[in-house]
């Protein structure tokens, strides 16, 4: 059985490096391909006989076929090949600052139509695929290489034979809420280790923190019932066939306490059957 990867997301989100660290893992990638071409693609690569047995396909730069990509997609659904969507978003200022770095146009760039509002226009063309797809990833914050770093701990440690992938994510409300979440738990009521002095400049990794913040009464309780609600959760969203599945623990700064409880949850996770990855967004901001 062949296994098939649709890239898509917002011009400037970073489907070309996303198809580069593919291809260097040793997917077949083919980008800018048609949507209308997938069906005849994926009908060469499942012949028998071929040698391509993980491939890429970089569609809906602009927007462009998404009435033939969201057919395709369902198609593909219901055959017998493994199919995933990632999709990749940022946020619009962000987009707008990368694309007046690069003084590209955008592909929905018109008389009388800026970037931002090129941007608005190709985000709702491409929101049905988004509703549709099986990961996202917000790059509003990451380089190239931290992309290239989050796709290669997506699909190294991606095993076909596992039912979902987990990802803990630990953020800071200041630095905005990651678009790419799932379910979000905020622990901000919790004692702040920032306002203690000895604890201020290390961070949830250090076992101080990590002390001071799990030997909070209410800090066990959370954590007692956040391990039954996901004990409850995850086999029901494997049962309606979620491949991935984003989680979200959010401190004020990010340094601190959310970074304690995803690595806890994280570690709860594990013992129920899982293999979570933990991502700490703004833990050295």
């Amino acid at each position: 059985m062949s296994e098939f990867l649709i890239v898509t997301g917002l011009s400037g989100a970073g489907r070309s490096t996303a198809a580069d660290a593919l291809e260097d893992m040793g997917w077949f990638v083919i980008d800018n391909l048609p949507p209308a071409l997938i069906g005849k693609m994926t009908e060469l690569v499942s012949r028998p006989g071929s040698e391509t047995e993980k491939m890429a396909l970089v569609v809906g730069r602009g927007g462009e076929g998404v009435d033939e990509l969201l057919p395709a997609i369902e198609l593909l659904r219901g055959s017998s090949e493994r199919l995933r969507v990632l999709f990749l978003d940022a946020a619009d200022e962000a987009l707008v600052r990368r694309y007046e770095g690069t003084r590209r146009r955008h592909p929905v760039f018109g008389e009388g139509v800026g970037v931002l509002e090129g941007i608005a226009r190709e985000r709702s063309l491409l929101d049905p695929i988004k509703e549709t797809a099986d990961i996202v990833i917000d790059t509003t914050e990451l380089n190239v290489h931290q992309l290239r770093e989050r796709l290669v701990e997506f699909f190294t440690h991606d095993d076909p034979a596992a039912a979902m992938q987990v990802t803990v994510v630990s953020f800071g409300y200041k630095h905005g809420l990651p678009l790419d979440l799932d379910n979000v738990i905020d622990c901000r009521f919790l004692p702040n280790p920032h306002w203690v002095d000895e604890l201020r400049p290390l961070t949830g990794l250090d076992e101080p923190v990590r002390e001071y913040v799990l030997g909070q009464p209410e800090t066990k309780e959370f954590l007692d019932k956040l391990d039954e609600l996901f004990t409850l959760l995850l086999p029901l969203y494997v049962r309606e066939g979620k491949s991935y599945l984003s989680i979200g623990v959010g401190c004020t700064g990010g340094h601190h306490r959310s970074v304690v409880l995803a690595e806890e949850l994280a570690r709860r996770i594990g013992e129920n059957g899982f293999n979570p990855l933990v991502v700490h967004r703004d833990v050295n901001r």
